[in-house]
């Protein structure tokens, strides 16, 4: 499925509306250059989870950010990360799956190891506030449920 989104506003919303279809144990894996928007693609999943927005910044210091949610709720970010063995020290594997519902930005430095049902967005920048967003693993029909 494809979206539009035309301001920082509405990819949240975006975002808000992912998180309500997720389920506990559901992986998100986002996609996307530098500044394409996924930190506030995550505010919005976030946000579904009762997470306030301030609460929700980027991990690419911390790397996994946890939040104390039902069920709980983890936003990775691998930006920093360059080698099997960074990641492997991070506790990653032990916030994927499970009892959890967790977001990771810059998946593509974990592709293969991620679970077959993980669900991808893909952030396009298109102009300075356009973005096209692509998302695979949720379906059309539960979108309009909404």
């Amino acid at each position: 499925m494809k979206l539009v989104s035309s301001s920082p506003e509405m990819t949240e919303a975006i975002g808000f509306n992912i998180g309500k279809m997720l389920k506990t144990g559901d992986v998100t894996a986002l996609y996307g250059e530098l500044g394409a928007g996924k930190t506030t693609l995550v505010k919005g999943i976030a946000r579904a989870y009762g997470i306030e927005n301030r609460d929700v910044t980027s991990a690419s210091f911390t790397i996994i950010a946890g939040y104390r949610s039902d069920p709980a709720f983890y936003h990775i970010d691998l930006y920093r990360i360059e080698t099997d063995e960074d990641l492997d020290n991070t506790g990653i594997w032990d916030c994927i799956g499970g009892d959890s519902v967790s977001v990771i930005e810059w998946a593509e430095k974990i592709e293969e190891e991620l679970p077959e049902k993980t669900i991808k967005v893909k952030i396009k920048t298109v102009d300075i506030n356009k973005r096209e967003i692509t998302i695979e693993g949720i379906y059309e029909e539960d979108w309009h449920n909404l």
